[in-house]
């Protein structure tokens, strides 16, 4: 069995109900411990690590206000989920203003908690990696592939299978898909992860100086080389080259770049020796090179040679169940001083748009947004008009799925997101309610 990705902490002075989470919550992605006292969860998070403690307010030794506050002070990455009984609801609503995540009523339903448990990691996820930004060092843009679709589990096993090896990746897919996330993506879980790791794209490589740059060059090798010159094949031995926008890159190039790839060695303009590299090269582009190669404006051998493994990500439009992981990713970045959401009727709205700028017309969306918030809320006025008037033409109207994901976070909102009243409010079964709160990805 594999490692568990998250841990959960459970307190509760009740044996039979720790003994009974441990049981039904653990999984191979998640282990699950329990404490039965305030004293006992203290002792428990100062040794361990969990990024979710599900906490009953009644405790023995403690009130579970005071416990919650401890968490939230010295554990601020970690989500909280209150267990209460049904008497005790205002504690639940005043713990949500403390800084919980949910609360659930007992008795409660083990397939309800478990959808909270997993949004609640989903949370803390976002939140300790946002707290890493802010601490960065590097000038780079933080690589994190932001996501729980099929598509986008898909991408990570493949690139935790590719990582470790030193192949060729060719990544595909539309600008603004993440491609440069990816290929990062792979560079930080590879064995040259404290490498050197040079990016380039190729299409800012002038056509008659994309070998020098490449390569280097020695003096005197043309009009203007008054120096050696070294080429990024240099500055990224022992670590990773990504060359974006290969489909770029010009013709008498690319029977170079080939002869590095089957070789190990490359020659600098004007240069009479080789040399030798050791470095993992990926790729990137978002033309279609088998199409390019056809068409004579791309080496058919260096295709087959840097498509030894290739990885397509998907345009944004096929996976809107990500938006709101990737809004919520996004607001975590800004550097404004302030805590910003999305109102319901702007998230439908960033929902049902087809977003053909991909997850960078998206990330420029939310930037603009946070700009032009309401008291901290991004409201439809605050998006660009080919989002916000989306009822103005005729193919411009909300789909039902939006207006039916808008509705059911109108009734949670309203019940505070007690999923049983809601579910009656809105005439459908709990069970049903689940299924769409995880279908429209509802936080």
């Amino acid at each position: 069995m594999s490692n568990p990705s998250y841990s959960v902490l459970v307190v509760d002075d009740e044996p039979s109900i720790g003994k009974l989470l441990k049981k039904e919550l653990s999984s191979p992605a998640r282990a699950v411990a329990a404490a039965e006292t305030a004293h006992q969860a203290r002792e428990m998070l100062r040794r361990n690590t969990y990024e979710v403690v599900v906490l009953d307010l009644r405790l023995p030794d403690a009130d579970g206000l005071d416990v919650l506050v401890e968490i939230r002070q010295h554990s601020p990455d970690v989500e909280v989920i209150i267990i209460t009984g049904h008497g005790n609801i205002d504690s639940a609503v005043e713990a949500m203003k403390l800084g919980a995540y949910d609360y659930i009523t007992k008795p409660f339903n083990l397939e309800e908690l478990e959808l909270i448990v997993e949004r609640a990691y989903q949370r803390a996820c976002l939140r300790f990696e946002n707290r890493q930004l802010k601490h960065a060092q590097n000038q780079g843009q933080p690589q994190q592939i932001v996501g729980n679709s099929a598509a986008i589990k898909q991408i990570r096993f493949l690139i935790d299978k590719v990582a470790p090896t030193d192949v060729p990746v060719l990544i595909t897919g539309e600008s603004g898909a993440g491609k440069e996330v990816a290929a990062t993506a792979i560079q930080a879980r590879s064995k040259r992860a404290d490498k050197p790791y040079v990016i380039k794209n190729c299409a800012t490589l002038q056509k008659e100086l994309a070998r020098s740059e490449l390569f280097g060059y020695v003096k005197g090798s043309f009009t203007g080389a008054m120096e050696n010159r070294e080429g990024l094949m240099t500055f990224a031995n022992k670590g990773t080259l990504f060359l974006d926008e290969i489909g770029e890159l010009p013709m008498e190039v690319q029977a170079s770049l080939l002869r590095t790839l089957e070789n190990k060695t490359y020659r600098r303009v004007g240069d009479k020796d080789e040399r030798t590299t050791d470095l993992r090269l990926i790729f990137a582009t978002n033309r279609n090179l088998a199409k390019e190669v056809e068409a004579g404006r791309f080496h058919e051998a260096l295709y087959h040679r840097i498509n030894v493994f290739n990885i397509e990500l998907p345009p944004l439009r096929e996976r809107k169940e990500d938006i709101p992981l990737l809004v919520e990713y996004f607001l975590g970045r800004v550097q404004a001083g302030g805590t910003y959401r999305v109102s319901d009727r702007a998230m439908a709205c960033l929902i049902n748009y087809q977003w053909p700028g991909n997850i960078r017309e998206l990330r420029n969306v939310i930037e603009r947004g946070v700009i032009l918030a309401e008291n901290g809320v991004i409201t439809e006025n605050a998006l660009p008009r080919e989002l916000s008037m989306q009822t103005e033409g005729e193919n411009d109207f909300l789909s039902l799925e939006a207006v039916e994901r808008e509705h059911i976070a109108k009734v949670l909102a309203c019940f505070a997101n007690n999923r049983t009243l809601a579910a009656t409010a809105l005439g459908i079964s709990r069970k049903t309610l689940y299924r769409k709160i995880r279908e429209y990805a509802i936080m």
